[in-house]
């Protein structure tokens, strides 16, 4: 059965509705940087997502290819998820969506050395006749983080950020969002065959101990 990271992994990617501290290592990513807002048609952030599947998929099935992948073992295709956030502005402001400045993600399996992933834009690039240029293999330490499952909308999620606060408040931890911790999402749903009441979205936020 091929291994898949939610089930593996729950602490990172099935947490309850109620929030809860994890502290998160350091994983390797496909990304993709790009803004503006997410629900442009034909826009940047649809483009990205589509950049990224196609590197995803290629390193995924590379065990068709004659590029041997030393301690490639078969896996689920990890969730997308993003970096949000907007400049000059505290937390994310959910009515200015075209000022987002965002890097879109899919997780790499940790036997994907920096090598596989050229080999895989390269790929990518042939059999696609597309430009993956824009995709980069990204390492990040996400550490000390809060994080809730949050079921409904992507715009009601405000509501779930405050719970999230008010968690880390009680605890004497603080939000510690900046310009390289960022707002972080996590999309267990598809959002072009959920209803958006049903969306199910990990929201994670960066925390420090106060003072």
């Amino acid at each position: 059965m091929a291994f898949d990271f939610k089930k593996e992994y729950k602490e990172f990617y099935l947490p309850g509705n109620k929030p809860s501290i994890v502290s998160v290592p350091k994983m390797n990513y496909i990304a993709v940087r790009g803004s503006g807002d997410p629900n442009e048609e034909a826009g940047e952030y649809k483009q990205a997502i589509g950049l990224l599947y196609g590197i995803a998929f290629t390193i995924k099935m590379s065990k068709k290819t004659d590029h041997r992948i030393d301690g490639y073992f078969d896996y689920v295709v990890p969730p997308l998820e993003g970096f949000w956030w907007q400049e000059e502005t505290e937390g994310i402001d959910y009515s200015r969506k075209e000022d987002f400045k965002w890097i879109s993600i899919i997780r790499l399996p940790d036997f994907v050395s920096r090598e596989d992933f050229d080999w895989a834009v390269q790929k990518a690039t042939i059999k696609k006749k597309q430009d993956f240029s824009k995709a980069e293999f990204f390492s990040y330490d996400e550490g000390l983080c809060v994080q809730c499952m949050h079921i409904g909308s992507y715009d009601d999620e405000p509501a779930t950020v405050r719970l999230m606060d008010e968690y880390i408040e009680k605890l004497g931890y603080e939000n510690d969002i900046s310009d390289k911790r960022f707002h972080h999402e996590i999309y267990l749903s598809d959002a072009r065959k959920t209803v958006p009441e049903k969306l199910k979205t990990v929201i994670r936020h960066p925390i420090r101990k106060k003072g």
